[in-house]
């Protein structure tokens, strides 16, 4: 936050507030995401429970709105309940300033899954240079931990890495919750069919790089080469595919893009966060070509599959830790592999500090925030509970076939609710809500979103309800 931003009142607490909502946002969307888009967020000043902020540049603050406004909003409204809305407004910056930092842009080490402002135009000046592959040395095969929740999409992983001209299945698409090894696999399968043949043009990018790599093709009239690049390389590999749902004439690109590779028996690799026959906003030939091959899902991890990773990863740092630590670690944080190493990182880190042996209680101690959110995580049970007390209806409607509005309507809310704050799949909610169908889930997710544009008081229950089970 720069340190002139005039707060109208109570300055300090509304700062302290602002450094919270940061440390937040960069918890939850990781450095890379961080760094591109919300760290040049600045607070304006907090009036009448009205939030005003700023971004340098009408690009930044469009993609801002567009991706982040709403959980920004929760966020504020979750660490201050005076908080009412947020605006995001664009901070005009003398010219000479945008010029030095465009020349000062360095990209942060790994950033390959994410673009900034800066990147775009460079593109558009170096498009070849752009479009070398930056994989991560970390990711390979030989430090992926196998279990039953990877299987499958480990093994379909190996078998395109390691054939040659007869390409097994086409596309390879990876999909599962954030975290779970999807991009170690990418890089992997890229790594093993470098090393194995060198002269094969390998290109992994997400698919937010691949969207503004083509804006700035047509920006720069320059679409010819930009088609020329992508439909020449002998294995693409697209992650996050869901970032383009919704953006038609990258979609339609992408299409195009795709048919010519597998004309050519090129290989595509595409990972992203829910099956294909699940990817909102995406076209229906579109979904139809990412489900041609072989889908692979990842599920959340098991116990035995995260005692493995941390024994692994102390391993390969060779390091002597007591395996007691490490299996109350794999007991207690079951979200996701990413926050998983970052607990065994954080732990390791203070004991190195501070010169002292890595114990159970210093464990529990460093990770207290985090054992915290843990132990809070929300479950499909909690939710089904409140939304069925605050509509006042049994808990055993949420499971049956009673179609009546003022049952059927807090069902839907609790599936949207399901949606939102858990990391369980549209067929597991199902299950959850008497064995339904995922498209029902889906149906309940949009009409719930339909509704609260233009029922206030239905926004307010949804909003209440939110804040009770985050808090």
């Amino acid at each position: 936050m720069s340190s002139s931003s005039p707060l109208n009142r109570n300055n300090t607490d509304y700062a302290d507030i602002w450094v919270r909502v940061r440390e937040k946002l960069r918890s939850e969307y990781g450095e890379a995401t961080f760094n591109s888009w919300l760290k040049n967020i600045e607070l304006g000043g907090v009036t009448n429970g009205h939030v005003t902020m700023s971004l340098p540049t009408k690009f930044l603050r469009d993609w801002v709105i567009n991706n982040y406004a709403n959980r920004i909003r929760q966020i504020w409204c979750q660490l201050s309940s005076d908080i009412q809305s947020i605006d995001i407004h664009v901070k005009e910056i003398p010219a000479t300033k945008v010029e030095e930092a465009a020349s000062n842009f360095q990209p942060a080490p790994n950033a390959n899954t994410h673009v900034t402002a800066a990147e775009i135009v460079k593109a558009g000046n170096d498009p070849q240079s752009q479009l070398k592959s930056q994989l991560d040395p970390r990711f390979t095969f030989e430090n992926f931990v196998v279990g039953k929740s990877n299987e499958l999409a480990h093994a379909a992983a190996r078998r395109v890495a390691d054939a040659k001209d007869n390409i097994p299945f086409n596309p390879l698409y990876i999909y599962g919750g954030v975290g779970l090894g999807k991009t170690h696999l990418m890089h992997a399968i890229g790594h093993a069919i470098s090393q194995s043949s060198p002269d094969k043009k390998v290109l992994y990018l997400s698919a937010e790089k691949f969207m503004f790599r083509f804006i700035s093709a047509l920006r720069y009239k320059d679409t010819m080469n930009f088609k020329e690049q992508f439909r020449s390389v002998d294995v693409l590999m697209i992650d996050d595919v869901q970032f383009i749902s919704g953006k038609e004439s990258t979609q339609e690109e992408f299409f195009h893009t795709f048919n010519a590779l597998v004309d050519q028996n090129h290989q595509i690799i595409i990972s992203g966060d829910r099956s294909p026959t699940d990817l909102e906003g995406m076209e229906e030939r579109m979904r139809s070509r990412l489900g041609w091959g072989l889908v692979a899902d990842i599920h959340p991890t098991d116990y035995e599959l995260r005692l493995g990773i941390l024994q692994s990863k102390v391993e390969q740092a060779g390091i002597s830790i007591d395996p007691k630590i490490l299996e109350f670690l794999a007991h207690r944080i079951t979200s996701n592999v990413r926050e998983l190493e970052g607990a065994l990182n954080r732990v390791l880190a203070y004991s190195d500090l501070v010169g002292r042996a890595v114990t159970l209680e210093s464990t529990q101690e460093v990770l207290r925030d985090l054992l915290r959110a843990n132990d809070r995580r929300t479950t499909i049970e909690e939710i089904q509970k409140r939304v069925a007390e605050h509509f006042n209806i049994r808990m055993s409607d949420m499971h049956s076939a009673r179609r009546a509005r003022a049952v059927a309507r807090p069902r839907q809310v609790a599936m949207y609710l399901a949606k939102q704050l858990t990391s369980r799949s549209l067929p597991e909610i199902g299950r959850k809500f008497g064995g339904r169908d995922h498209t029902t889930v889906m149906h309940a997710v949009r009409k719930i979103d339909e509704l609260r544009e233009g029922d206030s008081s239905l926004a307010e229950d949804i909003d209440l309800l939110r804040r009770m089970l985050e808090n």
